[in-house]
């Protein structure tokens, strides 16, 4: 796909990110890329890439092949209403909007070509997990361009039912802040062990990051895992009884299934 013009309406740290892996891979040049941010330090910090910044979401979407919508859930209402006039009927939407649903883009813009995007913040370091869903007017290449795009942030991964964007937005999108809180979480407990607080973040961290890719290179599933360092009557297996006894299985599963229920919940209030 030859992308002739892109706008990013919101210039925050995911849309840098996308930004960024575009720019990485040659997909298009910082001279076709035009960002709507209100902020105006924000777009002193954008234009460092050498791309036009305005504060001037309609002048952004003018003329544009690919729109990537990029704001609050919060605002995004007011922003397609605004982008209504603007936007051509043959742009494609791109949307990383948490909870907005494909459906309500369709409604406020003129287009049908929509892909619904959710990303997560590791895919600032290449790390990401992105899963998306596009409507069937969406091109063969388009939905390749696509692609390309979400595996210079990481991994990433179609799914055939919107429903399931809702779904791992509450496993993969809010899923690295449970990450840090565990982390947070076991760093504290080594300084009241009595460890500094640098020796017991690098552990943490460290922990954090070999236990995953050891993990995922094994392909085993994480309970044979977790038997695997867990010696009868031993260290391990006195903190893992612990933990359940603290119901950790429970507070993990109300969590995801809380996360869920929001995303829902903003799709509604989006449709509203």
């Amino acid at each position: 796909m030859n992308v002739k013009k892109l706008a990013v309406i919101g210039g925050g740290v995911m849309a840098e990110a996308f930004i960024c892996g575009l720019l990485s891979r040659g997909l298009i040049n910082p001279a076709d890329i035009i960002v709507g941010e209100p902020v105006a330090e924000r777009r002193v910090y954008l234009g460092r890439y050498g791309m036009a910044v305005t504060d001037d979401n309609q002048a952004a979407a003018r003329a544009t092949d690919v729109l990537l919508l990029a704001v609050k859930p919060q605002v995004v209402a007011g922003v397609m209403a605004n982008l209504a006039q603007a936007v051509a009927p043959p742009t494609l939407v791109l949307s990383i909007v948490a909870g907005l649903p494909v459906a309500a883009i369709r409604e406020a813009l003129p287009t049908a070509a929509v892909v619904r995007i959710m990303p997560n913040t590791p895919a600032q370091a290449g790390e990401g997990m992105s899963v998306w869903f596009a409507t069937p007017e969406v091109t063969a290449d388009q939905a390749d361009w696509v692609k390309t795009i979400l595996a210079t942030l990481g991994d990433e991964l179609q799914l055939s039912d919107e429903k399931y964007v809702d779904m791992a937005t509450a496993i993969s999108g809010s899923g690295p802040a449970y990450v840090f809180l565990f982390v947070e979480a076991l760093a504290d407990a080594g300084v009241r062990l009595g460890l500094t607080k640098e020796i017991a973040l690098r552990l943490a961290w460290q922990t954090v990051r070999g236990s995953a890719a050891y993990g995922q290179g094994s392909q085993q599933h994480p309970a044979m895992l977790r038997n695997m360092v867990t010696s009868p009557g031993g260290t391990t297996a006195e903190a893992l009884y612990t933990l359940e006894q603290h119901g950790l299985r429970a507070a993990i599963a109300d969590a995801v299934w809380a996360c869920y229920q929001k995303a829902l919940d903003l799709g509604r209030r989006a449709q509203a």
